[in-house]
């Protein structure tokens, strides 16, 4: 997926965030990992979040809020959207991601039994997040087998989403390390 040549490109690391105005577009691939992007039409103004855990778990007590986890990320984006003169509660949500990496391991663990996979509860809390917040969700690339490529136009409020299974190949051998 190619970058829009007249906007500014922002490549989103597992955990970062942004937000910006018309003149950006920003990337990331994810597995597990769950993006929400968040768009203020009038405004031209939006945001992305990579986050990998639905929360931290434990209080966060005085610790900074940490774009890891989905309720701290976009806690951290609703405070730079009011920054950008954006409300986030009237923006529309987007939210990609989720997807199951090693479809073979999780068979052999037996992580089907013990519940969601992370890459599900990251879809899921993302899902809880914008509804308790009362933020329309518009659409959602979720789960699934393999990664996503992910590129917002932030000048448009547009997300193309790419996802890329793994290979034959690549199952094939995550099989026989498995032992299957």
């Amino acid at each position: 997926m190619a970058r829009i040549s007249n906007l500014m490109d922002i490549f989103l690391q597992p955990g970062e965030l942004f937000v910006g105005d018309a003149n950006f577009q920003i990337r990331t691939i994810l597995g597990s990992c769950v993006s929400i992007t968040l768009w203020h039409a009038q405004l031209r103004v939006g945001g992305m979040s990579h986050f990998l855990l639905p929360t931290r778990g434990a209080a966060r007590g005085s610790a900074e809020l940490d774009g890891r986890y989905g309720d701290e990320a976009l806690e951290l984006m609703f405070r730079d959207l009011r920054a950008a003169g954006a409300n986030p509660l009237v923006c529309e949500a987007k939210i990609f991601g989720g997807g199951n990496m090693f479809p073979g391991n999780q068979h052999a663990r037996g992580q089907q039994a013990k519940g969601l996979s992370v890459g599900k509860r990251n879809g899921e809390a993302a899902r809880k997040l914008l509804r308790q917040h009362g933020i329309e969700v518009v659409t959602e690339s979720l789960y699934g087998i393999g990664h996503r490529q992910i590129i917002f136009d932030v000048s448009k409020g547009d997300v193309w989403s790419r996802q890329v299974r793994p290979s034959s190949l690549e199952i094939d051998a995550e099989s026989v390390e498995q032992g299957m």
